[in-house]
């Protein structure tokens, strides 16, 4: 089943698209809460479909870097605690996934940000980040 996962400036978390309004978007939460609440015109939402990591040549889909991370990590969570490792350790770490992502451009807060998303899609079994024609599309496990 494809997804709509969200992200939504200003609100922690992920979330996926359930229904559109006049005004508004009804999303709910990615995580075992699945708390659901409304998302208007004056909040930024992007979806993670939309956003791309810079790397030396071209930018990479966010889905193909998920997809690399879930090769490295065997479907499991990121291994590494990358809230408490140095920058050092947390680009070193990172250029296993993407060897070539444009160190200038990421920072450490954009590595984390993947790190924590991608663990939130992973506890909550959504680990089908790209489909078969290589295009991205983010799918449940059992569905």
């Amino acid at each position: 089943m494809k997804q709509t996962i969200l992200s939504i400036s200003g609100k922690p978390g992920l979330y996926e698209l359930v229904s559109r309004g006049k005004m508004n978007l009804i999303v709910e939460m990615v995580d075992s809460s699945h708390k659901r609440i409304p998302v208007f015109a004056s909040d930024r939402v992007t979806s993670l479909n939309d956003i791309a990591m810079y790397t030396d040549k071209d930018d990479v889909p966010l889905m193909k870097v998920f997809d690399a991370l879930c090769k490295k990590e065997d479907g499991k969570v990121v291994s590494i605690n990358y809230k408490k490792c140095s920058s050092k350790e947390l680009r070193d770490y990172f250029a296993e996934v993407l060897p070539d992502f444009d160190r200038d451009r990421v920072h450490d807060s954009d590595i984390k940000k993947l790190f924590q998303w991608y663990n939130i899609l992973v506890e909550n079994g959504i680990t089908d980040f790209v489909d078969a024609e290589g295009g991205t599309a983010v799918n449940k496990k059992d569905e």
